[in-house]
């Protein structure tokens, strides 16, 4: 498989000021972390502390929900919630439970699951693989279309068959996109979120 190329996106961005975790992210579990974000207005200073960082990644999972199609096939019926599913090792605690609680996409009810092997067709529509998660190309190329793979281990999880990829710059959460694994999967990503993404492959 040839690697993917990548072009690089116009960056426009602040430092939020600091202000305490409970309100900047609960504020962002109702859209307004993102909603900003794709205005052009900032991306979150999370990388002073792990438990920050951990806080805008879990905001940006599930608003990353919003800005993607599924096919009917990934669903078991239309009343089958959302599901964002973590594997292996979780970095976020309570704190995405409590951000996708009330939250409704595309009419479907949003939820979380925690996952020890790779998921059945249908129980997932977004995978979080966490970067101490081993043989990811053997995980993402045996999954079922359908599924918006999450990681962060840069590079390497998208040219291994991943969607988006989380990474650290200047002490801020952005992330990467592999277009065409998107389309392998199935799934359609708007292009308002292509547009803040760091880096989209070509």
């Amino acid at each position: 498989m040839n690697a993917p190329r990548f072009r690089k996106q116009t960056r426009v961005r602040a430092t939020l000021p600091k202000r305490s975790l409970t309100g900047c992210f609960r504020a962002a579990g109702r859209s307004l972390l993102f909603g900003l974000c794709l205005g052009g207005a900032f991306a979150c200073r999370a990388a002073d502390e792990p438990f920050l960082e951990s806080q805008v990644k879990a905001a940006f999972l599930l608003n990353f929900t919003k800005f993607v199609e599924w096919p009917e096939a990934a669903f078991e019926d239309a009343h089958s919630p959302i599901a964002i599913c973590v594997l292996g090792d979780d970095p976020f605690g309570s704190a995405l439970d409590q951000m996708v609680e009330g939250e409704v996409v595309g009419g479907r009810k949003l939820l979380v699951r925690r996952i020890k092997q790779p998921p059945p067709a249908k129980l997932c529509q977004v995978l979080f693989v966490s970067a101490i998660t081993k043989d990811v190309s053997k995980i993402l190329a045996n999954l079922e279309r359908g599924v918006l793979t999450v990681g962060e281990v840069g590079d390497n999880f998208l040219r291994a068959g991943g969607v988006i990829s989380f990474t650290v710059e200047d002490r801020h959460v952005r992330f990467d996109v592999n277009q065409t694994a998107a389309e392998n999967a199935g799934i359609k990503l708007s292009s308002r979120l292509l547009r803040v993404a760091r880096l989209v492959e070509k």
